[in-house]
């Protein structure tokens, strides 16, 4: 009777970049909060858009990012966080501001679900080449438009093709510029730690 042997499993194979950390309570509530931080730091990075009441900002990279280097439960959770804070009255989202009445509260749902799916994706090493990264943030940002869209349409009363216009539309440079950033810092993080690890 022969048994095969198993396949070797890559030390590296099933975590993502923040599972590099000695694991803790500690070091999960550190990177769930300071995920949140970074993406209310990043929100501030906004540019108003003429005709829509969406600014550019820098929430969608950082939520993308957050939930690619976390993990789907830490990055949903930092997401959490940072959509609870803001409706409790922290001003960290785009410009500003806070709360849940506003027309583009639909993105902030649809990063929570993002976040999730890029960490899932992650996990399965969809941030270790330029490819799969950039496979795993249009993805990502997919899942945002599809909530954030559909949202905006109802709470400003447009059609679904007038939200498109002003909700879709006028980000997708930007949104393929963040998704160059993150195909180059991430596989470039894994190469960074394959060398030192």
């Amino acid at each position: 009777m022969s048994t095969a042997a198993a396949p070797a499993r890559s030390p590296r194979q099933g975590i993502v970049l923040a599972d590099l950390v000695p694991a803790s309570r500690a070091r999960d509530i550190a990177l769930v909060v300071g995920g949140a931080a970074l993406t209310g730091l990043a929100a501030q990075i906004s540019v108003p858009v003429p005709g829509s009441p969406v600014p550019v900002s820098g929430q969608t990279f950082a939520a993308l990012l957050v939930g690619t280097a976390l993990g789907a439960r830490r990055g949903f959770l930092a997401l959490a966080l940072y959509a609870v804070a803001g409706m409790a009255g922290v001003p960290w989202f785009a410009q500003a501001t806070s709360g849940y009445g506003m027309p583009s509260f639909g993105y902030i749902l649809g990063m929570l679900l993002a976040s999730t799916v890029v960490g899932a994706l992650a996990r399965r090493g969809a941030d270790r080449s330029v490819l799969r990264t950039a496979g795993a943030m249009v993805l990502g940002s997919a899942v945002i438009y599809a909530v954030g869209v559909p949202y905006l349409a109802l709470a400003t009363g447009m059609t679904l093709g007038q939200a498109v216009a002003a909700g879709l539309i006028p980000f997708l440079l930007g949104d393929a510029l963040k998704a160059a950033l993150a195909m180059g810092a991430l596989p470039a993080a894994w190469k960074l730690v394959g060398r030192k690890g």
